[in-house]
């Protein structure tokens, strides 16, 4: 057993708070930090499916990326589906914890892990931000690809099938912009950068038309997929840190949108 404190600590070093945009709620939003851990289990978001896996197995902790609750609450109480869920992991003893948008932008948070894993080099912050970090990345590939190799790349380090793109499949790319989640807002500094390509894990459709207008490609494989790889890391950076909890991503927690 280790003090959730402890761990909380190390999370707050880890992806710092400060790196969190200001609209954000991030940190412990469930439980008293006095408390004691022995099994964590970490999430993209927490719903029904996640918080009865947590309580089934005894979770003491859940790290989530996604905040819950995310907006004020004036009640706590079965009559919401938000208030079910807390009622629910209150019960049980499950303390929540949310790094959301200072993980995104950690010095090794999920925008520097993607970046990586699709061989971008002298990666930067796309938009600087304090403590080494910022908002999303941009770097270089080493060869021009097309963006069909692109896409390519992307499929094969998130283990997709299919993903969604615009701009044609046979332009060239070089220089591209990472953003995880729903990061349309980042499309004028992509461009300001420099970029060619823009990798993000969803945008609206007058967002695809501005990125069209401006020639910039933009790569789509869904919110989820850019960021659930790097819930499923975290539990390998937890291990290591405390070799004596027990940690595990969700094995109950699907992407909501499926290909027809």
């Amino acid at each position: 057993m280790l003090p959730l404190a402890a761990i909380l600590d190390f999370l707050e070093q880890f992806a710092p708070v400060g790196l969190a945009e200001d609209w954000d709620n991030v940190g412990l939003l469930v439980g008293r930090r006095d408390r004691t851990v022995r099994r964590v289990m970490t999430c993209l978001t927490v719903t029904p499916p996640t918080a009865a896996e947590a309580i089934a197995r005894e979770t003491d902790l859940i790290v989530t990326h996604h905040p819950m609750p995310f907006h004020s609450l004036k009640r706590v109480t079965d009559e919401s589906p938000t208030g079910r869920l807390l009622l629910d992991l209150i019960a049980a003893g499950v303390a929540v914890y949310s790094p959301h948008t200072a993980f995104d932008s950690a010095q090794r948070g999920i925008n520097q892990r993607l970046a990586e894993g699709l061989g971008l080099r002298g990666i930067s912050p796309l938009v600087a931000g304090p403590d080494g970090g910022g908002a999303g990345r941009v770097g270089w590939l080493d060869d021009e690809l097309t963006l069909a190799q692109l896409i390519d790349r992307v499929k094969g380090f998130l283990g997709l099938q299919s993903l969604q793109r615009v701009g044609p499949a046979d332009r060239t790319v070089r220089t591209v912009a990472v953003t995880c989640g729903a990061a349309g807002e980042f499309l004028p500094a992509a461009h300001e950068a420099g970029c060619d390509t823009m990798v993000l894990g969803e945008a609206r459709f007058h967002t695809c038309l501005e990125a069209e207008a401006l020639g910039l490609a933009l790569v789509l494989p869904g919110h989820f997929a850019t960021e659930r790889f790097a819930v499923e890391a975290l539990v390998d950076t937890l291990s290591q840190q405390f070799p004596g909890l027990d940690v595990w991503a969700s094995r109950e927690e699907r992407d909501p949108l499926c290909w027809g």
